[in-house]
């Protein structure tokens, strides 16, 4: 099995948001931030070759929203086609995409509009599409705080083009890589666990954004139900110190992996590193 990260881009959000009730003269010893008090966020997502499968997840945002989300001030938005020859693949060659949920930020790049920009087209043509079916239904009918993440263009080809698989519980897609149900940041989050004979890598998604929200009560202000999505986090925080798990950050732009360590009920990092 071969792992491979693609970045996607970046964006820039505001400090608050991102640590929610947490001061920032607190977080800003953790992660930094410009005179403007925004962060960088990555978009970064994980190509897995398992001989058998080419799985990605997650996409990042694509280009189609960029002036419409222009605020979010987006930055090297990369060409999939491109990324992927860089590796010896072509969009063609993707079996699986999982999609951690819908958020702009994780799916954008799914579609992308064609030659003339008069419609939009499946980025990876031939590749089942792994969404949470409650979080597909968010999609569809959003509550007032997601409605604006959430954008018909990015995911309704998909489902018109019968490349859409809806997920209702805990399931393996192959024998590599196992995909969870995580609720709190949204409804139906999905998070990978890619197994090898030696370790386990945990696509945890916003269950843990960057590496300095991995204490439990540090939850992103976009978390849409904070408790549950403390509760889900400290699940999965459990079994990753007791298995000695890899924890990949999908937003974190210092930070791609790390292990974490637990004393007296508290959650750090304990080992940082690289893919």
């Amino acid at each position: 099995m071969k792992l491979f990260k693609i970045e996607a881009g970046s964006f820039h959000v505001d400090g608050g948001a991102v640590f929610g009730v947490v001061p920032k003269r607190v977080w800003q010893k953790r992660y930094e931030c410009d005179e403007e008090n925004f962060c960088q966020l990555n978009m970064r997502c994980l190509l897995i070759d398992t001989g058998n499968r080419l799985i990605l997840i997650d996409t990042g945002s694509g280009d189609k929203q960029l002036d419409y989300l222009k605020y979010y001030d987006f930055k090297k938005i990369i060409n999939f086609e491109t990324e992927l020859n860089k590796l010896g693949y072509h969009c063609s060659d993707i079996t699986d995409v999982v999609l951690t949920h819908l958020h702009f930020d994780h799916c954008g790049g799914c579609t992308k509009y064609n030659f003339d920009n008069s419609k939009t087209e499946l980025t990876f043509q031939n590749a089942t599409h792994w969404v949470g079916e409650t979080q597909w239904k968010n999609f569809l009918s959003p509550n007032v705080r997601e409605g604006d993440s959430y954008f018909p263009e990015n995911m309704i080809p998909v489902q018109q083009a019968g490349k859409l698989q809806l997920v209702t519980e805990n399931q393996w897609i192959c024998p590599e890589v196992e995909i969870r149900i995580f609720n709190g940041h949204t409804v139906g989050q999905l998070v990978s666990y890619i197994h090898s004979d030696t370790k386990t890598y945990v696509y945890v998604g916003d269950v843990i954004p960057i590496a300095a929200t991995v204490p439990v009560s540090w939850i992103s202000a976009y978390d849409t139900y904070p408790i549950t999505a403390m509760d889900e986090k400290k699940i999965l925080l459990d079994e990753a110190v007791e298995k000695q798990q890899i924890l990949f950050f999908e937003h974190d732009a210092y930070t791609e992996c790390c292990t974490v360590k637990e004393a007296y009920g508290k959650y750090r990092v304990n080992e940082s590193f690289s893919l």
